[in-house]
């Protein structure tokens, strides 16, 4: 017999693996959220939620960038008077790459003379305020808690070109199996 609302995957968290929230995860700043993971190890792990728009565009955060309308994304609760960027622009100094041709971070005023010089490549980066972090075995907790799917796609497409509202769907979609069940599990249980 197959349980549904047992998630493990066999697959386990690491740097550029995305963590999909459980669609009945009670937490408002995870619901129905995709993680890119960028790093994971014994001290703890921290990423960016990449499908939460933040009704916020970069020229609103950054005075000085000219114009430059970006849309920019809730990374998490943490420091969200931080601002961070993902890319996939190997010629960004300072990225580290974090899956195959997709990098976090990089050189702040490289990035700031590419804006006002209009030479950044908007669909190739991706801006977060804050971030998602947790303590050492923290993470774990929540996947033994069936919080998380987690799956290591390694695929910078699901980041960069799939619009946020369909990427928690078509992540479980991908994975297949039980998880295409998932994924059209209502928001809320008892509208359906």
């Amino acid at each position: 017999m197959i349980d549904f609302f047992k998630y493990n995957t066999n697959q386990k968290p690491e740097k550029g693996s995305f963590l999909i929230s459980d669609p009945y995860l009670n937490d408002p700043n995870f619901e129905r959220t995709v993680i890119l993971l960028c790093e994971h190890n014994v001290e703890g792990s921290f990423g960016f939620v990449i499908n939460r728009p933040a009704n916020l565009l970069f020229n609103e955060i950054m005075e000085e960038s000219g114009g430059f309308d970006a849309p920019v994304f809730v990374g998490g609760p943490v420091q969200q008077d931080t601002l961070h960027f993902l890319h996939r622009d190997p010629e960004m100094d300072g990225g580290v790459e974090i899956l195959k041709d997709a990098f976090w971070g990089g050189n702040f005023e490289e990035l700031m003379i590419w804006i006002n010089t209009k030479k950044l490549p908007v669909k190739d980066y991706r801006f977060f305020v804050g971030y998602s972090g947790w303590g050492p075995g923290q993470l774990q907790e929540e996947l033994d808690a069936d919080s998380w799917i987690v799956a290591n796609l390694a695929d910078p497409s699901l980041v960069f070109d799939v619009g946020a509202e369909e990427l928690w769907k078509t992540i479980l979609k991908r994975l297949g199996g039980k998880y295409n069940m998932v994924s059209n599990y209502p928001s809320d249980p008892r509208l359906n």
